[in-house]
C-alpha cells in the first residue's frame, strides 16, 4: 500500500543532542510466551516444539509422537489397568494414553526505539533520556542476546540511526551526535520500524518484537496521498496486525494535549504513557513494566 521512501540520507542542519547519564540497570526477565519458536535466546521464555528446553509440563501427542513424557503417559494409562487386557504385561499403554513434553527456552528480544526527533521544546530531553535509556539496556542485555536499535524521524524522513545490535561499542559510536528539528513525518518512522521487524523476523524466528514509540502523535508529512494522521493509523493498524509489541510515550505537555498520541497507540493496540519526568531511568522502567507483563 505504502511506497518506501525516498532513500534517507543524513540530517542537514539542527542541533546536536547528547546522551543521558548510563545507570546500573535490573535484569529484564518476562513471563513465559504463549507462541511456539523454532530458536533459543536467553532471556524470555517461550515455547519451543523442539527437543531441547526445559520439561515443564505435558500435554496430549495426538499424532506428535517425539519427546514423549513416560511418567506423565504412564499416569494418563493408570486409571484404565484394571480394565484393560495387559497380554501378560505388567502395565498396559496404548496410543490415546501418550503425552508430548512441553518445554521451554529462552528467546531473546528486539527492542526498537522510534523517536520524533522534529522541533519541539522537550525534544533535547526526549533526545537525551532516549540515549540513556539505550546504553542502559544494552549494558543489561550484553550476556543476553537481547538487541536495541533506535529509529529516528523528522524533517521529511525516517533514519535507522542504530540497527539492532547488543554491542554498547557500536551504540556509542552511533549515539554520539544525532541532530533534530523541522517536519513530524511520523508514518515514516512507524513505516521503517514496521520493516526492521519483518526484516528481524524472518533472520531470527525467536524474536520478541517491542516498540517503544515516542512521540506527541501529530504527524504532518505524509507518504502517499493520503493526510499525515491517516496514514499513520493505518501503518499502525499493521504493526498490530502483525502482533507486534508496542509502548507509547507521549511527549505532548499537558496543557496542550488533544490525545493524538492516545489514538495512535490504541491503534498499535499498545499502551500509552505520559512520563511524569522524562528521564534515562525512567524510559527504563517503561521498557521493563511492559516486559514484565
Amino acid at each position: 500500500m505504502f511506497q518506501q521512501p525516498q532513500e534517507a540520507r543524513w540530517w542537514e542542519g539542527g542541533k546536536q543532542v547528547a546522551s543521558s547519564q548510563e545507570f546500573t540497570p535490573r535484569r529484564l526477565d518476562t513471563p513465559l510466551d504463549r507462541l511456539t519458536r523454532r530458536m533459543r535466546g536467553r532471556r524470555s521464555r517461550t515455547r519451543t516444539d523442539g527437543v531441547h528446553g526445559r520439561y515443564i509440563q505435558a500435554r496430549p501427542a495426538g499424532e506428535r509422537t517425539s519427546d514423549i513424557a513416560f511418567d506423565a503417559t504412564l499416569r494418563a494409562a493408570a486409571p484404565y489397568q484394571v480394565e484393560r487386557d495387559t497380554n501378560g504385561l505388567a502395565y498396559s499403554i496404548r496410543k490415546q494414553d501418550l503425552q508430548r513434553k512441553v518445554r521451554v527456552r529462552k528467546s531473546a528480544n528486539l527492542i526498537l526505539f522510534v523517536v520524533d526527533a522534529s522541533w519541539s521544546m522537550a525534544v533535547a530531553e526526549r533526545m537525551n533520556a532516549t540515549k540513556g535509556a539505550i546504553m542502559s539496556l544494552l549494558t543489561d542485555a550484553y550476556q543476553r542476546r537481547d538487541r536495541v536499535g533506535l529509529i529516528v524521524f523528522q524533517k521529511d524522513r525516517a533514519q535507522l540511526v542504530l540497527p539492532p545490535t547488543n554491542s554498547v561499542t557500536l551504540a556509542k559510536k552511533a549515539l554520539a551526535d544525532i541532530p533534530v528539528g523541522g517536519k513530524t513525518p511520523l508514518s515514516q518512522g512507524l513505516w521503517l520500524a514496521h520493516e526492521i521487524f519483518k526484516k528481524e523476523r524472518l533472520n531470527h524466528p525467536d524474536v520478541l518484537p517491542l516498540m517503544i514509540l515516542l512521540t506527541d502523535g501529530a504527524g504532518n508529512v505524509s507518504m502517499s496521498n493520503i493526510a499525515p494522521q491517516e496514514e499513520a493509523h493505518r501503518i499502525a493498524e499493521q504493526i498490530s496486525e502483525d502482533d507486534i509489541r508496542s509502548v507509547t510515550i507521549n511527549m505532548e505537555h499537558v496543557a496542550f494535549d488533544q490525545g493524538l498520541a492516545q489514538q495512535l497507540a490504541d491503534k498499535l493496540d499498545g499502551p500509552c504513557y505520559t512520563l511524569s519526568e522524562l528521564k534515562a531511568a525512567a524510559l527504563y522502567r517503561a521498557v521493563k513494566n511492559e516486559l514484565d507483563q
